[in-house]
């Protein structure tokens, strides 16, 4: 298979822009210039960053702005290449096998490793895809470094080799997101490949207009408030701080209570909506001057 050349999906840093906020995502300036650069000059972008800043959302948004399928391959400890590239149906070979006794073994060899006892994972559907796609590659710092090197070739050439098949190239480049909440050192040779990108927890003026966003109907001074205090929880040695998802979840929380305002004892009883550890819950009482956090 050979890769197509098409035109880049974007004209403008401002257009990546709009196009993200269209499908949800306000990205920051930096945020869509990369996208845009990933897009121009097709490389991969590897995000790194905190758990809860929006970094497996870039790549949902991405997908819905360029109205493209998101393949998205979740890592984890022990996943190997039969999980994230390819393996073969045994079973249908078995059965094959056994219809076809008495058969030359070259011969059988040949016809049971074709494409049609073929079980594709997330990487090779993304090369084998007739149509382009967003290549979501999520929490690769999970994954085991020899996970690294079978990502090597993808990320280089947009190709794979099947030892029985030969090298698959893809039809269409797709565009490749890589998370990493850097709970370990990823190899300079996967850096190389990727445009690099560390997201943290937003300015306070840019998770107001998120919160606004997904919660229109919740008052300005009210948002304010939610992110002023969120803000001075992330402060604390907490075991997992709030994620800007469980801020809106939080905003909506209100909303749905009908509170006007943000004061102490609604704080105190919502706090599970954000802070999902009882230490976390016990820290936030006893650290957190609410009154003076809500006062601003």
């Amino acid at each position: 298979m050979s890769s197509s050349s098409v035109p880049a999906p974007f004209e403008s840093v401002d257009e990546v822009s709009q196009a993200l906020q269209d499908a949800g995502y306000l990205a920051s300036e930096e945020i869509s210039t990369t996208v845009y650069l990933a897009a121009a000059l097709g490389r991969p972008i590897l995000v790194e960053g905190p758990a809860g800043v929006g970094k497996t959302a870039l790549a949902a948004a991405l997908s819905q702005a360029l109205d493209q399928r998101l393949v998205r391959l979740q890592c984890y400890e022990g996943v190997d290449e039969a999980r994230a590239l390819y393996e073969w149906n045994h079973a249908k070979q078995l059965l094959r096998i056994t219809a076809e006794q008495g058969s030359e073994w070259d011969e059988l060899r040949t016809d049971i490793f074709g494409e049609e006892f073929l079980l594709p994972r997330p990487l090779l559907t993304a090369v084998r895809s007739e149509q382009p796609v967003v290549l979501l590659i999520d929490e690769v710092d999970k994954a085991d470094e020899e996970m690294e090197g079978l990502l090597l070739e993808l990320l280089s050439e947009f190709q794979v080799t099947i030892p029985e098949l030969g090298t698959l190239r893809a039809n269409h480049r797709p565009l490749v997101v890589l998370t990493s909440n850097a709970t370990r050192e990823l190899s300079e040779a996967l850096r190389r490949r990727c445009l690099f990108l560390h997201i943290d927890y937003p300015s306070a003026e840019l998770e107001q207009r998120i919160v606004q966003s997904h919660v229109p109907e919740l008052p300005d001074a009210l948002a304010a408030s939610v992110v002023r205090v969120v803000g001075a929880l992330r402060a604390l040695e907490l075991r997992k701080a709030p994620s800007v998802a469980e801020t809106v979840d939080w905003a909506g929380t209100l909303l749905s209570l009908g509170a006007t305002e943000l004061d102490p004892a609604t704080v105190r009883r919502t706090l599970g909506v954000i802070l999902k550890h009882n230490s976390d819950i016990e820290l936030a009482h006893k650290k957190l001057e609410l009154d003076r956090d809500l006062a601003g």
